[in-house]
């Protein structure tokens, strides 16, 4: 973060926080209806939230920043902030957009008018206790009071020229034209399909109101890789642009965490990561209470490092370890026409999801050939486009040389027997996903694969998602060496994310793992038949 005193960009920042100070209070907690303090990190986000373009720029005045996208541990007041700025921006005197400037070139705020600003959780049991649940307390408690119509689910200007609503889905097209600016709340949990398509929804409703500049604030705290949420995507993204893969001057993502380098098993090492996570806030945080989480014997300490130390780490029930699997992609596929594959197969005709993952033999790069998913709201008559997998499969056999294909054979019986008849019964092979033993040693050499850096990837976003949906499973069974046997599945019966792609790349590793084992390699060399 850019110092204050050495602040590049004008900004709005230092009015938006007398305002604060000046008018508003805490909201719900042990600081209720009390002025507002802010402290030295939130001071200096908000001044980095309200960098305008300066004077002699041809977007003078304009925010900078269109989305901004905040990743904060527990309990620092990351959802009180974000009812501030609403607050603010709801405000009819509130100085939160540029309407003149002084003699020195620094912005004069004004309040923006008719705004209309969105407050949406990830639930509809939890609208009204996050951010909007915040924003109606702080304005029920301060001196503003009187300045609105403040309701369970709405809150209006008294003049009825602007409000605010609080949503567990995304704005509707007719209200979502007129967003001035809105908050997503918690976007850790933003799974589903349907909160996917909210946010979507919540991106495009941006552009609508030009004179109005409209933006967006994100509030999350780290997420569980490979879930599949749009935190994740906020912070591959980011990284995308740190990178200089992708370029957004619109975008302003913070995140504050814990360095790894902390020794976790001392005490003095577990405080130091809670306090660097902690930032300001430790001054103000129960650290003791916090660090004696981590020394209970009961605790998941995956899920404190995510939640305490904003750490990305696997969760508890994850069955591989995404973060790693991303550091194993690669933007150059060593593959060629003719190579040595193998092919992994799993899914089903109907309802569900069905995938093809390839592995190159020789350098162990995989990359996902095809997927077909029931797309949302279709579960009773979807059917997976059988032709459409075939001509994969047939394309992936003209190509390059095919030592095995495993499948996973329930529902695509008549298929298997097809593709035997015309590629081999020595090509086509089918393997069971329901032999327990075989199944939970094939998941394992899989694991230890990505552990070990001996697998890369194309880095399809799809195929991340289904690894990062997979659930570890444990079983009473234990291996040679005492170590317990697990399976994997969706984390419940009916979930919406798919694991169908992590079968089968795990299928098509393990086939990789036998061709190796078979001396494939040195017999293609040799030009000789493998059989």
């Amino acid at each position: 973060m850019v110092p204050i005193d050495e602040h590049p960009w004008p900004t709005l920042g230092p009015q938006v926080c007398d305002y604060i100070e000046n008018y508003l209070v805490y909201g719900p907690g042990d600081l209720r209806g009390q002025p507002v303090r802010l402290d030295d990190e939130k001071r200096a986000l908000i001044w980095r939230m309200y960098e305008v373009y300066p004077k002699d720029h041809p977007l003078a005045g304009r925010r900078r920043f269109k989305r901004v996208v905040l990743c904060l541990p527990k309990g620092v007041g990351k959802t009180e902030l974000a009812a501030w700025i609403a607050a603010c921006e709801l405000h009819p005197e509130a100085p939160v957009r540029t309407v003149g400037w002084t003699r020195n070139g620094e912005p004069i705020g004004g309040p923006v008018t008719d705004p209309y600003i969105p407050l949406v959780a990830y639930t509809e049991e939890q609208s009204d206790e996050l951010a909007y649940g915040a924003l109606k307390t702080i304005l029920e408690e301060s001196p503003l009071r009187d300045d609105f119509d403040i309701g369970i689910e709405r809150i209006m200007r008294r003049r009825g020229d602007g409000k605010a609503v609080s949503l567990s889905t995304s704005p509707s097209a007719r209200d979502g034209a007129r967003t001035t600016f809105q908050v997503a709340d918690e976007i850790h949990w933003w799974t589903s399909p349907r909160l996917r398509q909210a946010h979507q929804t919540m991106m495009a409703n941006l552009p609508k109101r030009k004179l109005a500049d409209p933006w967006i604030l994100e509030v999350t705290t780290a997420p569980e890789p490979g879930a599949g949420s749009i935190a994740e995507d906020a912070i591959e993204y980011a990284r995308a642009i740190h990178s200089g893969k992708a370029k957004d001057s619109h975008l302003f993502f913070y995140w504050r965490f814990a360095d790894e380098e902390h020794d976790l098993e001392t005490d003095k090492g577990i405080r130091a990561a809670v306090i660097e996570a902690s930032g300001a806030a430790a001054s103000w945080r129960d650290i003791d209470a916090i660090v004696s989480f981590w020394q209970d014997p009961t605790t998941d300490r995956q899920y404190f490092r995510r939640v305490w130390l904003n750490q990305l780490v696997k969760g508890g029930q994850q069955a591989f370890n995404v973060e790693r699997w991303r550091e194993l992609a690669t933007d150059k596929s060593p593959v060629k026409d003719g190579d040595l594959i193998t092919i992994g197969f799993d899914g089903s005709q109907f309802h569900d999801a069905t995938a093809i993952v390839c592995t190159h033999v020789e350098s162990g790069y995989q990359w996902l050939a095809g997927l077909w998913e029931c797309p949302m709201g279709q579960e009773s008559d979807w059917q997976v486009p059988a032709d459409d997998v075939d001509a994969v499969i047939a394309d992936l056999f003209e190509h390059y040389d095919v030592w095995r294909m495993y499948v996973d054979p329930p529902y695509w019986q008549s298929w298997v027997a097809s593709w035997q008849g015309r590629y081999g019964e020595t090509k086509v092979i089918e393997w069971w996903t329901n032999r327990r033993k075989q199944m939970a040693y094939a998941l394992e050499n899989f694991a230890t694969a990505i552990e070990e850096g001996r697998i890369s990837h194309s880095g399809d976003e799809q195929l991340i998602r289904h690894i990062g949906n997979a659930r570890r499973h444990d079983l009473p069974q234990r291996d040679d060496e005492g170590r317990p046997l697990w399976l994997i599945r969706k984390e419940r019966h009916d979930s919406p994310h798919k694991i169908d792609a992590a079968m089968a790349a795990v299928l098509s590793w393990e086939a990789r793992t036998d061709a190796i084992a078979a001396g494939a390699l040195e017999e293609q060399e040799a030009g000789l038949f493998v059989l």
